[in-house]
């Protein structure tokens, strides 16, 4: 009995086993194209019928070349609010926009670069930040590898990085590039495609650096704009108070707003009578808070019933007068006790009133 194959069902095969195909440059080295020597049959029976038209020669190649990295290039993170990188950029650069906050935006990349540096515990060899350019000392851009307990010791390879900052003219923009300069390794061979994710990754850090800087810049402005002037004083009466410019209105409202976020409760709020009505009941001491670092501020007074009235002094600022639930208004150590608390929930919380 004689087998054939129909021409349209070897082209239909061809055709799926190109398409599933992922080729790379070499995709059609003859070695791709194999031919294996006919089946042999065991005796009794007869050869499968081989057309002419499909026939090739047998040949046999290395299938076993020289290892490869097929890695993907190393790809710039944007994560840093205002950091972007152009369309097409073929070196490793990240650019920066002048965000909120920030005066010099050449000195804050170069304070990023060095947070980097510190956190690698190394310096600079050349260190020319008011032309734009600086090189590090050598540092490994590849993590150890770790286990349970320990790191090992054995670095892959160092390099020695050259960052240059650029400002554009409207100054609202600047960029950061990482250049390989130096490079050694006993074991791993530099090439064009390590060379690329060295200095991407190099970039890479700055970019993180960058980010936790200003988040924490961001949070000192906030601590800032918390800080408003909450001084302590007297009201037309004599009375310990807390002392504002914000208008009566103003405050009455803001304020009811602060101190609800913090532990109170506002039972009522009268604009005719200028006065809120408010509960207080001191956080809840715990164990993780104080780990964590962020342990509840109580207020010195007990908890209960309290009435804050809003009135202006003869300066035409705004005071705050605290009464207790029987009417007394608060003495003047428990006044300035409360004034230095508030002050501290406001820079804690970064709030403002």
């Amino acid at each position: 009995m004689q087998y054939w194959i129909p021409k349209s069902l070897v082209l239909g095969v061809a055709v799926s086993l190109a398409g599933c195909s992922v080729f790379t440059n070499d995709a059609h080295h003859e070695r791709n194209y194999r031919v294996n020597a006919p089946v042999k049959v065991p005796d009794g029976l007869q050869q499968p019928y081989r057309d002419p038209e499909f026939s090739m020669p047998v040949a046999t190649y290395d299938n076993s070349p020289e290892a490869k990295s097929y890695q993907a290039p190393q790809q710039i993170l944007t994560l840093a609010q205002g950091s972007w990188v152009e369309e097409g950029e073929q070196k490793a650069r990240v650019y920066f926009d002048k965000n909120d906050g920030i005066d010099d935006l050449p000195s804050f990349i170069w304070q990023a670069v060095d947070g980097v540096m510190q956190a690698n515990e190394i310096s600079y060899t050349e260190s020319r930040k008011s032309e734009g350019e600086a090189i590090s000392d050598w540092y490994t851009l590849v993590a150890r590898e770790s286990g349970w307990f320990w790191f090992e010791d054995k670095v892959v390879s160092e390099q020695k990085i050259k960052f240059i900052v650029e400002q554009k003219e409207h100054q609202r923009t600047a960029s950061i590039r990482a250049e390989l300069v130096d490079y050694r390794s006993d074991s791993v061979e530099l090439n064009d495609l390590l060379k690329q994710r060295l200095e991407v990754r190099a970039i890479n850090q700055v970019v993180a650096e960058f980010d936790y800087q200003y988040r924490l810049l961001q949070v000192e402005m906030r601590k800032r704009q918390g800080i408003m002037a909450l001084d302590l004083g007297f009201d037309k009466d004599g009375n310990a108070a807390l002392l504002t410019e914000k208008d009566q209105q103003n405050v009455l409202n803001r304020f009811a707003t602060f101190l609800e976020r913090n532990n109170f409760s506002v039972v009522r709020i009268d604009s005719e009578k200028q006065d809120i009505l408010i509960r207080y009941k001191a956080p809840e001491e715990s164990v993780w808070d104080s780990i964590w670092g962020d342990e509840a501020i109580v207020l010195p007074i007990e908890d209960g019933d309290y009435n804050v009235r809003i009135s202006e002094t003869d300066d035409k600022r705004t005071a705050i007068t605290w009464k207790d639930g029987d009417g007394n208004v608060l003495d003047t150590d428990t006044m300035a006790e409360i004034h230095k608390v508030l002050l501290e929930l406001l820079r804690q919380k970064g709030l403002t009133i």
